[in-house]
């Protein structure tokens, strides 16, 4: 039950850091993706059973804030936690170099599947460019931000529930 509690915790600052802390101090562009950094930590650590649609349900939360097509990022998270959680039993989970590598792939497969997306059930014009025009800046703080996470060290046991 703590365990969860704890999660819970993380989830609620990632959220506030995400929807209300970044913006006030960063340029558009440059806004990182905490919510996915999460997802990447579900993919590599979690179940299944938790953490498919807790990677669903953090997807939901985050198109509830930015004001997007709602469900977009919550497929999008969920397809990419069932890559990184398909990939994790041959990888070194523990690994911080593998949480950054793993954000910074996580964002470029994130920006492709919403174009994808958008292509499919959308008729918006320029997604291209306004997906893929911002993405090395979040790239690059998104990074920064899974450092500076990668960094804090994890109580009890490796995996989540």
């Amino acid at each position: 039950m703590l365990k969860f509690l704890n999660i819970l915790v993380l989830v609620v600052i990632g959220v506030i850091f995400q929807v209300n802390i970044f913006p006030a101090y960063l340029a558009d562009p440059f806004k990182p993706n905490v919510l996915l950094i999460f997802v990447v930590c579900l993919g590599f650590r979690s179940s299944l059973r938790f953490g498919a649609p807790g990677s669903f349900l953090l997807g939901l939360l985050q198109d509830s804030f930015s004001g997007m097509y709602f469900g977009l990022n919550a497929f999008s998270f969920l397809f990419i936690f069932i890559l990184y959680h398909v990939v994790a039993a041959r990888l070194y989970t523990g690994s911080k170099t593998l949480l950054v590598l793993g954000t910074v792939l996580a964002v470029f497969i994130n920006a492709s599947v919403q174009f994808l997306l958008l292509l499919v059930f959308s008729a918006s014009d320029g997604a291209f460019f306004a997906i893929f025009g911002v993405i090395f800046p979040q790239v690059l703080t998104t990074a920064l931000v899974s450092v500076l996470i990668a960094q804090f060290p994890r109580a009890g046991k490796e995996e989540f529930p």
